[in-house]
């Protein structure tokens, strides 16, 4: 069942959170704030950086019980919490539990409601960005909670064979396995775990990257540039910065690419829906997206 609010004369004013590490550069909270604006009621959103305040995933239950006490209606949920924070919820939608990731939390009535905004995220921005891109075959690295989320969204887009790169390699093969389950009407659909990246990368069409390496605090490039090919097809769930080092690689060669911030905007879009009530405007959050990041980058020159 989907929980919203509803925006009333009484409850014209949400207070929303974002619970994650190294989350100070996020574009969600003005991005949300905005949104709430032009809608006509006001939005305070705050970020809950668990790197900041020096401490880890084992504090989600303290966090969730201090948000409900202060009123917040609900909380974004990112890296490394997506997948903690779910003993700790009162339910899930179907999405949330069959991913077994969870990045939005809505707060109502005492109880705590867990959703799984990521996989449609990457599916409409996907759809948005690559359009009529090869699908007979696609590499993913990162199969943690983003991960688990993405691969979802590629077997909905019509993936023929999916292969999960993890450093975990039981994780991938839980992911794989789960996948495999959910999508065995598909029977020419499958998912397996890498066995020879090189070799599966280069019989290719696209590559997902879905690990946090490229992020501002990971710097770096998952995998040797040398696997790169300009037939190949490039996207990339890390929007900060927008353009890592894995898609600068790509471009460089002529591939097909797609940056994380469509994701970002559409999984934003969703998650505003469950909080509010209220039907966002996606195509004023896209532009107020990029809005945010020709201003960070003027912040920085």
């Amino acid at each position: 069942m989907i929980h919203l609010a509803k925006v009333t004369p009484e409850r014209s004013r949400f207070l929303l959170g974002l619970v994650g590490a190294g989350i100070q550069a996020s574009r969600t909270p003005p991005m949300h704030e905005r949104e709430g604006g032009e809608q006509g009621f006001r939005l305070s959103y705050q970020t809950i950086d668990l790197e900041r305040l020096g401490i880890g995933p084992e504090a989600l239950p303290e966090l969730l019980v201090s948000a409900e006490r202060m009123g917040f209606a609900g909380l974004n949920i990112t890296h490394p919490c997506k997948q903690a924070i779910i003993p700790h919820l009162d339910e899930l939608s179907a999405d949330a539990a069959a991913l077994g990731a969870v990045n939005t939390v809505v707060l109502r009535n005492g109880r705590r409601f867990g959703h799984n905004t990521d996989w449609w995220g990457f599916s409409e921005s996907f759809k948005r960005g690559l359009p009529g891109a090869g699908l007979d075959s696609v590499v993913q690295l990162g199969a943690g909670g983003a991960g688990t989320a993405v691969a979802h969204a590629l077997m909905t887009l019509g993936v023929r064979e999916l292969i999960l790169s993890d450093r975990d390699r039981s994780r991938a093969e839980d992911v794989a396995a789960a996948l495999n389950d959910r999508f065995a009407r598909f029977e020419t659909h499958r998912v397996r775990v890498s066995e020879d990246l090189a070799a599966e990368m280069a019989a290719a069409d696209g590559l997902v990257h879905c690990t946090p390496t490229g992020m501002d605090k990971y710097p770096g490039q998952p995998l040797p540039a040398e696997l790169l090919r300009p037939e190949l097809w490039v996207a990339e769930i890390v929007y900060f910065p927008l353009e890592t080092a894995l898609l600068r690689a790509a471009r460089r060669i002529g591939c097909r690419t797609l940056d994380g911030g469509g994701m970002a905007v559409f999984q934003a879009v969703e998650a505003f829906r469950l909080f509010t009530g209220m039907k966002p405007d996606h195509e004023r959050m896209l532009r107020y997206f990029v809005e945010l990041g020709s201003e960070a980058k003027e912040a920085t020159t």
